[in-house]
């Protein structure tokens, strides 16, 4: 059995990306920290398209409580391992930095680049020792470009591309990829409250794209197929930024 973990999987990027991996063969283990009834969703969906999937409910942002999910999981799964990680969990709290709470700053920090952290760190031995594995990190548009009002999910997302970039190097040797996928402007809950109708004439392909779309990168960054791709950042946003 080959296992994948994704973080924030119920809803939008997470579930399209989820649904494409269990088609890949991979037992999913669904992350989710709130919404029981999506996560739970998410998992009727695999499970009614033959796959197979495992419910990890916990909080990326706080370390103690992703150690234990993991160290519950590996003690209850003994010789497995999770081959393949998307570390896709994020929030946005945007804002002017004028007017932003700490709150608001440390808020997403701790989801967006923090949490990245906390997940990869405990699964990145395993893949070592087996000499095989694959990171994918979904950032966004505004870790590679900034957007007025979210200077902290840009400090976020900034952060997770050049962290993808230095740990690509590190375990290189070691047959493991880390990549990252920047969307831009998908149709999802972290889009639901933005003006579409405004914001798709900037977007050369004037549209919102799928998660569908994003997903379709994540499985081919995934497969074998895309073994000698490592440290690369690359863009899902209809041709915004290029």
């Amino acid at each position: 059995m080959k296992y994948a973990l994704i973080t924030g999987a119920g809803r939008g990027i997470g579930r399209a990306v989820s649904l494409k991996l269990s088609s890949m063969g991979y037992h999913t283990l669904l992350n989710y920290v709130h919404n029981d009834l999506a996560a739970e969703e998410c998992a009727k969906m695999i499970s009614d398209s033959g796959g197979e999937s495992t419910l990890l409910k916990f909080d990326v942002s706080n370390r103690e409580q992703t150690e234990a999910a993991l160290k519950n999981w590996s003690d209850a799964n003994p010789g497995e391992y999770i081959e393949v990680l998307v570390n896709n969990a994020g929030i946005r709290k945007d804002n002017l930095m004028l007017w932003m709470e700490e709150s608001e700053w440390q808020d997403v920090i701790g989801t967006n680049l923090n949490g990245m952290f906390y997940v990869t760190k405990p699964l990145l031995k395993s893949m070592l020792i087996k000499r095989a594995g694959r990171i994918i990190n979904i950032v966004s548009l505004s870790g590679i470009k900034g957007l007025p009002g979210q200077t902290n999910y840009s400090a976020a997302k900034g952060g997770v591309i050049a962290a993808t970039k230095a740990l690509a190097q590190e375990v290189a040797k070691k047959g493991i990829t880390v990549n990252a996928v920047a969307p831009g402007f998908i149709i999802s809950d972290m889009t639901s409250g933005l003006d579409e109708s405004m914001l798709k004439k900037q977007i050369p392909m004037e549209r919102f794209g799928k998660p569908e779309e994003v997903a379709s990168v994540v499985a081919f960054l995934a497969s074998s197929e895309a073994s000698y791709i490592t440290g690369e950042v690359i863009s899902v946003n209809g041709g915004l930024y290029t």
